[in-house]
């Protein structure tokens, strides 16, 4: 067996030091050689400005990286193209091997800060602008099938309705009412604390009342389905459209907003009001019990003041809320399921999404109503 060890690849020209003849086989075989030559020859300082291929038996891959070393891509590139009796695939693998080293080794254009916040600030602003068009679509999609359905009343699905008014409001009649007691108790202790300083804690039934009845009342309860009920539609309608399960009821000719988004609203319209109610009842009795625990003010004191200082509308203001919430969380619970691409890992990216845009939605037009309240004196 010849000894390769000894095989030169590389030579110059006597008359011309900065031509190189190139030959045997550069493959992956010889690459210590061929490596250790073209290390030797370009730690000699010799500048190459044209090299003669002809003479390489065979080329592969690795042969190939070690010539675009050797010669560098820019020039690797020229002989390629020049050299016509190169083989035609001889001359495209050196041409991808050239062009591949001069994309990495393509400077990159100095990054600008501000030139970057910029860029990033107009993808957020085109893909808020295309989210908000992708809701309003939707939005009219669903309140033209509401409109369909309720003059057609043999295509109401009361069974799913009624099964979802019990997933969505039924079980979360406990939490609600535990967390929206807790408030309340925690409002009466605060007023409490301000108003003694005035001697002036009678009023704490006032700051109760009023505030679990405009506000806290509806907003705790809107926030917890945001995160309870907007996250279930996601979860559920995200992981049917990754089993190809919406595919299949349109195979069947049904139409899913029908069957998967409309009872959903329907059930989610009806729950969230009654829930409202009990998250108020609950609020001011933890606000009741502190006052008479603590501020000697006994439960038929408490209801007296209540009917006497706290007019009916400011309920209606509250409950007037809860059904545009409701409309807006199962809303953007379903659109965001039929957002899922089809992966696990989007079914959750989408899941997320949907509580933090509801939660969102729901402050937004809560401050909005509350803004627009003060100024019409109601």
């Amino acid at each position: 067996m010849p000894d390769v060890s000894a095989n030169r690849f590389i030579s110059t020209s006597p008359d011309d030091p900065a031509h190189l003849t190139l030959e045997g086989d550069w493959v992956l075989e010889h690459y210590a050689q061929l490596r250790q030559q073209v290390r030797d020859l370009t730690r000699s300082g010799a500048a190459c400005r044209s090299a003669d291929l002809r003479r390489i038996g065979r080329l592969d891959t690795a042969g190939g990286q070690l010539l675009a070393d050797l010669l560098g891509p820019e020039l690797l590139r020229q002989l390629a193209d020049s050299d016509r009796d190169l083989p035609e695939e001889r001359r495209v693998l050196l041409t991808r091997i050239a062009d591949s080293l001069q994309e990495e080794s393509a400077p990159q254009p100095p990054q600008n800060a501000v030139l970057e916040l910029l860029d990033n600030l107009g993808r957020y602003v085109v893909e808020l602008y295309q989210h908000i068009v992708i809701l309003l679509a939707f939005i009219g999609m669903t309140l033209a099938g509401l409109a369909s359905s309720l003059l057609r009343p043999g295509t109401w699905r009361v069974t799913s309705i009624v099964a979802q008014i019990e997933q969505i409001a039924l079980n979360a009649v406990a939490i609600v009412a535990l967390l929206t007691f807790m408030v309340g108790a925690v409002i009466a202790f605060l007023g409490a604390t301000v108003l003694a300083d005035f001697g002036a804690t009678i009023y704490t039934v006032d700051l109760v009342a009023f505030s679990f009845l405009r506000e806290f009342a509806v907003l705790l309860t809107a926030i917890l389905m945001a995160g309870r009920t907007a996250s279930a539609f996601t979860a559920q309608i995200g992981s049917m459209k990754a089993n190809e399960e919406i595919d299949a009821i349109r195979t069947l000719g049904l139409n899913p907003l029908h069957i998967l988004v409309i009872p959903r609203v329907i059930a989610m319209i009806i729950s969230l009001p009654v829930l409202t109610f009990i998250g108020m009842l609950s609020g001011m009795l933890g606000g009741a019990v502190v006052c008479s625990l603590a501020l000697d003010i006994s439960p038929t004191m408490f209801l007296h003041i209540l009917e006497q200082n706290v007019a009916v509308r400011h309920f209606y203001l509250g409950m007037a809320k809860a059904p545009l919430f409701a409309f807006l969380i199962a809303i953007i619970g379903c659109m965001e399921g039929f957002k899922v691409s089809g992966s696990a890992e989007s079914v959750g990216e989408h899941t997320t999404s949907a509580v933090v845009q509801s939660i969102f939605v729901v402050i937004l037009l809560d401050a909005l109503a509350a803004l627009f309240f003060m100024e019409m004196d109601w």
